[in-house]
């Protein structure tokens, strides 16, 4: 007869933290051992400067996982800006990234208030704007000619 094993969500939880964890450090291993050169070129080709990409890398892979909220609740499509405009959107994840004010917006996400909080806090709130009167503008159907 089979053993049945239970399921313990938390310790999976936690066995896969933990090996975030691990990869994590790993990248910033390998980051530090570029020479200052190099590493400058990695940002110059990437488009940013030499300490947002050491502060990236030091962030981790999941510093912007608000921005797909922010979008959606702003009504903008973020595969048409990545398509259209990759270096726009390259900067809304640099920008979020480097945020400073996370915990509110998680707030807000988990309140479904974010969109009409955002503005006071978000370092991309003025591009944000403008991508959203674009959006709007092209939902619009344009007035029929005589």
């Amino acid at each position: 007869m089979p053993a049945h094993t239970k399921p313990y969500p938390f310790v999976d939880k936690l066995i896969e933290m933990f090996g975030d964890w691990l990869k994590h450090r790993q990248e910033i291993t390998e980051m530090c051992q570029f020479d200052a050169a190099e590493f400058g070129r990695i940002a110059h080709d990437l488009g940013v400067t030499s300490s947002d990409l050491d502060e990236l890398v030091r962030q981790g892979p999941h510093k912007i996982e608000e921005l797909p909220y922010l979008l959606k609740a702003l009504g903008i499509d973020e595969a048409a800006i990545a398509r259209a405009q990759p270096l726009v959107m390259r900067d809304l994840e640099r920008v979020c990234a480097l945020c400073k004010h996370k915990s509110e917006c998680d707030h807000d996400i988990a309140d479904g208030t974010l969109k009409e909080h955002y503005e006071a806090y978000c370092g991309n709130a003025v591009t944000l704007d403008a991508l959203e009167q674009d959006a709007h503008r092209d939902a619009v159907p344009a007035p029929a000619l005589p």
